[in-house]
Formats: structure tokens, sequence, C-alpha cells
């Protein structure tokens, strides 16, 4: 099913419905646009602690299953951090990651 959720998030950017970048992805957990985060599980601690206390907070589901290679090969984008601002694409992301 790993391979389905990144294949996926290709969807996922080519219809318009994500953010990619630290900077962004954290602006759109505020303004609460952000559906769910994906994060690489080899970004720096302090994205990471960034990061999870703002998902904390804020509520929102944070995926850290992936490299930030594996990641770059699905979108196509060299990035560590992306959030998904569509909650019908999110809600399907998650049940890929829990299958």
């Amino acid at each position: 099913m790993r391979n389905k959720f990144l294949g996926f998030l290709g969807i996922v950017l080519r219809s318009g419905n994500m953010v990619s970048g630290t900077d962004l992805t954290l602006q759109g957990i505020r303004n609460k646009s952000v559906k769910l985060v994906v994060m690489a599980n080899d970004c720096s601690d302090r994205t990471k602690k960034d990061l999870t206390n703002k998902t904390e907070y804020y509520k929102v589901p944070l995926i850290t299953e992936f490299t930030s290679y594996k990641i770059k090969k699905s979108i196509g984008k060299d990035r560590k951090v992306i959030g998904i601002t569509d909650l019908k694409m999110a809600k399907r992301l998650s049940e890929l990651m829990e299958n």
C-alpha cells in the first residue's frame, strides 16, 4: 500500500491540492487549510519539532513514514514537507496508510 500512497501523492500534486515546503505547510496548518501533513523521516530535528507541535496543537494528522528521496520521487520536487489541502484526498491517503 505504500506504493499506492506515493502514487496518489502525484495525483494530489497534479490536482493542485498540495502545498510544499515547511513554511507554506505551517502557514496552512495555522489557517486550517491543510488537512494532512506528510513529513520526511530524515528532516532536521528542528523541523520535526516545529511540525509535530503544530500538528498536535491544531489536530492535523501527520505521516512520517517516508524518506525525502521517496517523497521527491513521487512528486518530482525536492521537498521534505508537504501539506494536503483537500479533505477527501487527505482521507484517502490516510486510508492507504492504514491498509
